[in-house]
């Protein structure tokens, strides 16, 4: 079977085509690629899709009351409604510097969610 994808690992935006065998879920080829990255691409999105997941966590004794987040490493696509429902539930206390962990093994995937952003500890201002 073909799948027909646009490429979202550089600029160029590729139209690939990437052509599975269906019962063994093994890629045949991969086509219109312009680079390594989308051959890479094209096999990893059809057999096992990975996102990088970005989102912010309650904080509270910062400068801010959002400290911004992102998952370490990408997670399987099927389990971004998992590691939304630990984000949201989470919180954290400033101060936080970028890259310090704020969910260790977030739903089990083996991944942790991170800070993206340095924050104070301080009041914090209003939204909005």
């Amino acid at each position: 079977m073909i799948h027909e994808l646009i490429c979202i690992r550089c600029p160029l935006g590729c139209g690939l085509k990437v052509d599975v065998d269906e019962k063994s879920r093994e890629v045949l080829s991969v086509a219109g690629n312009s680079c390594p990255l989308g051959l890479e691409y094209g096999k990893n999105e059809v057999i096992s899709p990975m996102r990088t997941v970005t989102s912010t966590v309650t904080l509270s004794g910062g400068e801010c009351p959002l400290v911004p987040v992102k998952t370490a490493h990408e997670v399987p696509k099927a389990r971004i409604g998992a590691v939304m429902e630990e984000i949201v539930k989470a919180a954290a206390k400033a101060p936080v510097k970028i890259g310090d962990v704020i969910i260790k093994n977030v739903a089990g995937t083996g991944v942790d969610v991170i800070a993206t952003r340095n924050i104070k500890a301080g009041k914090a201002n209003e939204l909005g």
